[in-house]
């Protein structure tokens, strides 16, 4: 059956879908810490079933892999057409962007701004199988040289090295659905441009799709959200990766006490954000916290979705896609309070080990908030 025969429907992953191990890993695929250590190794890695996959692919970490090698680094742009589906839903910093020919215009756009564009697979945390598809969490660090003119202005001949995740769901060699951050104000932060001028400039003379409409807001926010968290849905005894990153968000994110982060994470844990915030320990953490909350004081977040793969030997690796909405009334983040409602929605990678975080990953929409914040101070 061609893909263009095919309908998805992106459905909420149960607890069975959880992988219980590393076997099918990106720090196995690429031999990580090992002499043998590759991006794409010759043997394309250990193999799991893949039924409606290419036959060339042996794991859905194998197929992430090389579907994002073949398109940015080999050039070979239009193989989009073949692992995208002709109906995807790309929800970025712009909006919803629909289809694969978009993503097609979009990519050879980006490799046309940066000539020596390479994206090194950093971690893969995947759920699910080849029957209610394979979710996938792709942690990705892109370096180039912008020496081609961007969607931002002319060639800059700076050097870029940022993070990017990327959540997806693909059935039959098609992603079908994907929420991405592509960290933006790190982009356009790293080119040498002025990020709230750059927002304000946008927001002017938005591209398609932005501002986002509610339909397309509340899309975004239920996709393939369950209808009651797993934890309560199938309890278990012990250690459950569900139950610990919500009571996480709720204490931390939601009640703001700040004092249980000790709880949730080791001393002096890794922190990489947006706009190429890095930081270690509770209290650089708590400070970054506290920043979001002073810019909206009234900030209502929920989790979206979770899955995670791992058990409590070898640790957990864990993908928490969440959103939140507030109102823009103070602090210093970004400039005099404007009073609008912004929408933001971001993805955390947590990596958990004897049951604290040791390091963790979260983007979030920041340039999409200032482009919100920047249109209200102009409307």
């Amino acid at each position: 059956m061609n893909s263009t025969d095919r309908t998805y429907q992106a459905l909420p992953l149960r607890r069975e879908h959880m992988p219980a191990d590393y076997s099918i890993s990106l720090a196995r695929y690429i031999g990580r810490g090992t002499p043998d250590e590759a991006r794409i190794p010759k043997d394309f890695g250990p193999s799991q079933s893949l039924r409606g996959f290419e036959e060339t692919y042996r794991s859905i970490i194998d197929y992430i892999v090389r579907i994002t090698y073949r398109i940015w680094e080999d050039r070979q742009v239009t193989y989009i057409r073949e692992c995208y589906a002709p109906d995807s839903r790309v929800f970025d910093d712009y909006g919803l962007q629909l289809g694969n020919e978009k993503i097609v215009s979009d990519t050879r756009h980006t490799t046309g701004a940066f000539s020596d564009i390479q994206l090194v697979a950093d971690e893969v945390i995947w759920a699910g199988n080849d029957e209610i598809g394979f979710h996938t969490s792709h942690r990705t660090l892109i370096r180039g040289t912008n020496d081609g003119p961007s969607k931002y202005g002319s060639a800059t001949g700076r050097s870029e090295d940022f993070l990017v995740i990327a959540n997806c769901v693909a059935l039959n060699n098609d992603i079908f659905l994907e929420h991405v951050l592509y960290n933006t104000a790190g982009i356009i932060q790293q080119l040498g441009f002025d990020v709230p001028q750059e927002a304000r400039r946008i927001a002017a003379d938005p591209f398609p799709g932005w501002p986002r409409s509610d339909e397309t807001w509340n899309e975004l926010r239920q996709s393939v959200r369950p209808a009651r968290p797993i934890f309560e849905a199938e309890p278990v005894e012990g250690f459950d990766p569900d139950r610990f990153v919500r009571q996480l968000f709720d204490e931390i994110w939601v009640q703001r006490n700040l004092g249980r982060l000790d709880a949730y994470y080791v001393p002096g844990f890794g922190f990489e954000g947006p706009t190429n915030r890095k930081s270690a320990g509770a209290e650089a953490y708590g400070g970054f916290l506290t920043t979001i909350w002073n810019a909206f004081s009234d900030l209502e977040s929920r989790i979206d979705e979770i899955y995670w793969m791992g058990n409590d030997a070898d640790g957990f690796l864990v993908s928490t896609r969440w959103s939140a909405e507030g109102s823009h009334d103070g602090g210093v983040l970004y400039g005099p309070a404007t009073g609008r409602k912004v929408q933001i929605w971001g993805i955390a990678q947590h990596e958990i080990k004897d049951g604290r975080i040791t390091r963790e990953w979260l983007l979030f929409n920041e340039f999409d908030v200032l482009m919100q914040i920047e249109a209200a101070r102009t409307a």
